[in-house]
């Protein structure tokens, strides 16, 4: 792709008006294919765990749909790989960035927030633990995914740089307050000692609270680089309204390696890393 003829370019796709090749193709689809080789068995892997597990789906029900949004992310890698040299491929392409844009970010807020009742609020938690609720907040969660992607087909296929940018910027700094304050909250509540816990008790507790705390610090830091340079980069469009394909490819490699952090964390938990596990 001739950079000089874009009109365009989001790190999800880029609106094609020739069929060469430049070096930020080359880099974008070196980091589309790293996330499209590694992300998509790993996810495949996760679900087929959840499934399996009678408990699992459960459990981490919001988990399970992270990861099949996971897959429709590494669909739109494939996607923008092959709409390079074919352009009939481009509009499906525009659709899947609402997977990356919304749904990452939505099931990984829901996820916090229930982290959050379960810490904070564990009366609430309990009340709203059945698996229906849960899939109550998961509809809601695609329906707006759906939504999401047809609103980022519509904006880019008609260019519209700035509304496209004050939709992601909005989106994601709503998404990064909500998540860092039932971070904040729970970090606060792992760290205050319970009611009964004295001496030897409150020893035997620590191990399993500070494991908590890594969990609970590893998604914050994982959060931060996966948003953080997506709504710097949203503002910087807005006020400089310079959306050239340098500008996109920093935050798209922080938010693509990144999403390979929570599939590792739940195969941690359950086992299945015997180097994380035997340390």
């Amino acid at each position: 792709m001739n950079i000089s003829t874009v009109n365009f370019t989001t790190p999800e796709t880029s609106i094609f008006t020739t069929h060469s090749v430049g070096l930020m193709d080359i880099l974008e689809i070196s980091v589309y294919s790293i996330n499209l080789l590694f992300s998509f068995p790993m996810h495949c892997y996760v679900i087929w765990l959840m499934i399996g597990t009678r408990r699992g789906v459960a459990t981490d029900f919001f988990n399970l749909n992270l990861s099949v949004c996971e897959i429709g992310i590494c669909l739109n890698s494939l996607v923008f790989i092959l709409s390079v040299w074919f352009s009939s491929l481009n509009i499906l392409d525009l659709f899947l960035v609402g997977f990356t844009l919304t749904g990452r970010p939505l099931f990984q807020c829901l996820i916090s927030v229930e982290r959050y009742l379960a810490v904070v609020h564990p009366v609430t938690f309990l009340k709203f633990k059945p698996l229906r609720y849960r899939v109550i907040c998961c509809i809601v969660a695609w329906i707006i995914n759906l939504g999401s992607c047809l609103v980022c087909m519509h904006n880019l296929a008609s260019k519209n740089i700035h509304a496209h940018a004050w939709f992601l910027t909005v989106q994601l700094t709503l998404v990064i307050s909500i998540q860092l304050f039932c971070l904040v909250a729970v970090l606060r509540a792992l760290k205050q000692s319970g009611p009964g816990e004295r001496g030897r008790e409150r020893k035997e507790k620590n191990p399993m609270k500070r494991k908590a705390l890594y969990l609970i610090l590893i998604t914050t830091v994982t959060m931060i680089i996966l948003y953080f340079p997506f709504a710097v980069t949203g503002f910087a469009i807005i006020f400089t309204a310079d959306s050239s394909p340098s500008v996109w490819i920093t935050s798209l490699t922080c938010f693509i390696l990144a999403g390979f952090v929570q599939p590792l964390i739940y195969l941690h938990r359950a086992g299945k890393i015997s180097c994380l596990c035997s340390s």
